[in-house]
């Protein structure tokens, strides 16, 4: 996505992904867009970038090779993990991932208390035996997660100073520094996750930085987090954890703005893609953050925008199994080779391959006519691996796949919904991806929801979301206490800890005084409860009793309204407190783009549509003005995405360019 300043509009652009090397693709695209949109690449003033380099290198096990450092007897509490059972009846479960093995888990004598007492010194003595070791298991990197270091992070600063001073060359990764609080698996899963990407996105960031001198190529440059904030270079090499979900955290933020534009408070943001499907919520206008989530299955203790994602895309495999019964996902053609349709070899046939064989995607007119697809091969396949093995017709086994996938992501939207106590009723949808838009009407049709929202250029919505971020850090302390008032002192004590820390690390970042922003939120349970919910308690300094009232109230509410009960008579506990440090970046208005000048309804189509073949209106997105209203079914058509308007919906424009589709109420 691509903000010019001179006119204030927002131009997207794609290219092909780059496995091998995403910065090659970073700049392809840049130098790409500066060709089309007649702009000098030394113009360009700040690239704030979103990656899933992290994301990749964990779920494709391309990972340092790196050591454990812990507190002596604690060496298997990476692998005991929490004896969660996902399938409780299966008899030979898979067993949670262990990224760090036994030999390379090395005790250190020492010992520290819940209060931060030390029970047994940290044993120097013992360091060179450790120091040998490490180095004879040949370790780019190394993980500390030492016994209740968020209490006292002493030991585990000592240790580190010992490393770097024999191993200056050597990443050291502390859990004081990436995720200082309680419960003692999540925190060293955290840390060791840290320190083995730190060789990764340090080496992709040293190739990135390489590149971006090429051509007068120099702007200020900052990572999308996984909290929705971007961080510095500097940041982003020290504390790659937090890069984990920097892609589709842009999509959330870009919810966040358009429930403002569209002034529709409540939206389910869905995004998908070629290989998944990621659910956001956006309630009250604002989107939920969590403070733990997990990748592949291995807990990540640090905010990050919450999201739910499924393996059901474009590119999503059906098949028949062995009992005759049709699946689709969580299975992949990727990119390469893709779906059959794209003629690079695939075999298996897909989602995107279903909305062909159906009409909804024009063979020559996909990506905007820059790639034609393969109808013929593409009904070949769908008879062959699906409608023969079922004794359906083609159009039959199409539809068939798209009525298993709508089950699908409707069944992700209704369960990231439910288990807050929302009903899916009182919120717009809203699609972007570049597959989202043949899918979103008849989904929202199942949950009963009335309103689609499509943003323009969804397929780089994203991108878009990026451009209204804020440079954020989150700082942590865990200090169990009960919310009451003898604890307002200590509270006092680790807010104001957290405040000259959170300021101290904005002004590192170069962020003016004025333009610093610290919250404070706490993670609340009642009492004996083995889960917390996340608090925001504001810009607060020096909390009295009328403010800790006011956040156990807002407590209990929130508890209410998540779990359908409270009980305001019980002891509540504040486990955590956290700073949520922000420094304002200029924010841009951009401005939507004139109508492209021509006819808005390009023509007619045949589209198998409620058991027939029909003569179907094709709409062109960027020739629409707001006076065009659009009767389902119809196809909507853009550059780079394709809309399905179901049978009973309407469509026209409405705020910032946005096609909003409504359900006709009999």
């Amino acid at each position: 996505m691509i903000l010019d300043a001179r006119d204030g509009i927002a131009r997207a652009w794609k290219t092909p992904t780059t496995p091998e090397d995403p910065s090659i693709g970073l700049l392809r695209g840049v130098t790409e867009a500066s060709e089309r949109f007649g702009f000098a690449l030394p113009e360009v003033g700040l690239l704030l970038h979103g990656t899933t380099i992290a994301t990749n290198a964990v779920l494709e096990r391309k990972l340092a090779n790196g050591v454990l450092l812990t507190t002596a007897g604690f060496e298997d509490v990476l692998e005991i993990n929490r004896h969660v059972r996902r399938d409780i009846y299966g008899l030979s479960p898979d067993p949670f991932p262990t990224l760090v093995p036994r030999d390379r888990r090395l005790g250190v004598p020492e010992r520290m208390r819940a209060d931060g007492t030390a029970e047994i010194a940290l044993d120097e003595a013992a360091m060179p035996a450790l120091l040998d070791r490490i180095a004879a298991l040949g370790a780019d990197c190394v993980a500390v997660s030492l016994l209740h270091a968020y209490a006292n992070p002493a030991h585990e600063k000592r240790v580190a100073e010992i490393l770097r001073a024999a191993r200056p060359d050597l990443p050291v990764s502390l859990s004081s520094d990436i995720s200082p609080e309680i419960r003692e698996y999540e925190r060293t899963s955290t840390t060791v996750l840290n320190a083995l990407l730190v060789p990764v996105v340090k080496a992709y960031l040293d190739r990135l930085e390489a590149r971006l001198g090429e051509g007068g190529f120099h702007p200020l440059v900052f990572l999308v987090q996984s909290n929705g904030g971007v961080c510095s270079l500097r940041m982003a090499a020290e504390q790659p954890a937090r890069l984990l979900l920097s892609g589709p955290s842009g999509g959330a933020l870009a919810a966040g703005r358009l429930a403002t534009l569209l002034a529709r408070p409540n939206l389910v943001a869905v995004d998908m893609g070629g290989t998944s499907f990621d659910v956001s919520v956006v309630q009250d206008g604002r989107v939920a953050v969590i403070t733990q989530g997990e990748i592949d299955r291995l807990p990540v203790r640090l905010p990050m925008v919450e999201m739910r994602t499924i393996g059901a895309g474009g590119g999503s495999i059906a098949a028949v199994d062995a009992g005759g019964r049709l699946t689709v996902g969580p299975r992949s053609a990727g990119a390469r080779p893709g779906p059959v349709s794209y003629g690079r070899g695939g075999t298996e046939p897909t989602v995107t391959d279903a909305n062909l064989a159906l009409g909804r995607l024009d063979p020559d007119f996909f990506l905007g006519g820059m790639m034609k697809l393969d109808m013929p091969g593409t009904r070949a396949a769908l008879d062959a691996r699906v409608g023969g093995p079922l004794g359906l017709g083609v159009e039959q086994a199409a539809e068939g796949i798209l009525t298993v996938t709508n089950a699908n992501l409707g069944a992700a939207i209704r369960l990231s919904l439910f288990e807050k106590g929302l009903d899916p009723r009182d919120f717009c949808l809203l699609s972007f991806g570049g597959a989202g838009g043949l899918h979103a009407t008849e989904v929202a049709a199942e949950l009963g929801i009335t309103e689609v929202a499509f943003p323009r250029e969804p397929g780089t919505l994203s991108a878009y979301g990026i451009l209204f971020s804020d440079l954020t850090q989150d700082i942590a302390r865990s200090r169990v206490m009960r919310a009451e008032a003898g604890s307002l002192p200590r509270l006092g004590e680790t807010i104001a800890a957290l405040r000259a820390e959170a300021d101290a690390r904005l002004a590192a970042d170069g962020i003016e005084a004025g333009r610093r922003r610290i919250a404070i939120a706490a993670d609340m349970r009642y009492h004996g409860q083995a889960f917390e919910l996340l608090v925001p308690w504001g810009e607060i300094a020096s909390p009295d009793a009328g403010d800790l009232a006011a956040l156990v109230e807002d407590f209990h509410a929130m508890h209410r309204q998540r779990f359908s009960y409270a009980n305001p008579g019980d002891a509540v506990e504040i486990v955590t407190l956290r700073a949520i440090a922000t420094g304002l970046l200029d924010k841009p208005e951009p401005a939507d783009p004139p109508p492209a000048g021509r006819p808005a309804r390009k023509g007619t189509r045949r589209v198998f549509e409620g058991g027939a073949w029909r003569e179907v209106p094709v709409w062109d997105r960027d020739a629409m003005t707001a006076s065009d209203l659009i009767e389902g079914p119809a196809v909507v058509e853009e550059a780079f995405a394709t809309h399905w308007i179901t049978r009973g919906w309407t469509a026209s424009l409405g705020a910032a360019g946005t096609l909003m589709a409504r359900r006709n109420t009999p």
